[in-house]
């Protein structure tokens, strides 16, 4: 009886798992109506940005890095809460259609903790040169890059870029 229980429970149980499987390779469908592969990878953009002689931001993209994995979280912001000298950097499809947008606070003037007898104190530092880096969910779509830097007037583009795939 108990060989015959197991005969025909694991077979279901093998069923079930394939099926979870194959639903989770489908495709979805993007809000612009063009399929996008669901992908199991993270592409990490590394950055360098120089302040040159007349204050303007030069920025330069170091390295590109495509690894397998899973963002555990997309990073959500609103652009009021943005402020002056902060970098929105956004991932395009070969379109234009936006893929992912997230808000960098300004490389260039880091907020550092100093711990005094009278506590923790926050300072803003003034940087010439610092690097940071982003990471986004890679899909195959994946095909423009951009940073714009806010400032009073606005958001201004000062970085454009093509990725290669």
């Amino acid at each position: 009886m108990k060989n015959l229980l197991n005969f025909f429970i694991v077979p279901v149980f093998m069923f079930c798992s394939f099926q979870k499987e194959s639903a989770l390779s489908l495709s979805r469908e993007t809000e612009s109506g063009k399929i996008a592969t669901v992908s199991d990878s993270i592409i990490y953009l590394f950055f360098k940005v120089n302040k040159d002689r007349s204050g303007n931001d030069q920025i330069a993209l170091q390295e590109s890095k495509i690894t397998s994995g899973k963002l555990k979280a997309v990073p959500v912001f609103d652009k009021k809460e943005a402020q002056n000298g902060d970098l929105i950097i956004t991932i395009s499809a070969e379109d234009g259609s936006e893929i992912a947008q997230q808000l960098v606070k300004n490389p260039l003037k880091p907020e550092l903790e100093v711990y005094e007898k009278e506590g923790i104190t926050r300072h803003q530092a003034s940087l010439q040169n610092a690097e940071f880096s982003v990471r986004f969910s890679f899909s195959e779509n994946v095909r423009n890059l951009k940073i714009e830097k806010i400032t009073e007037k606005g958001a201004q583009v000062i970085f454009t870029q093509k990725l290669s795939s």
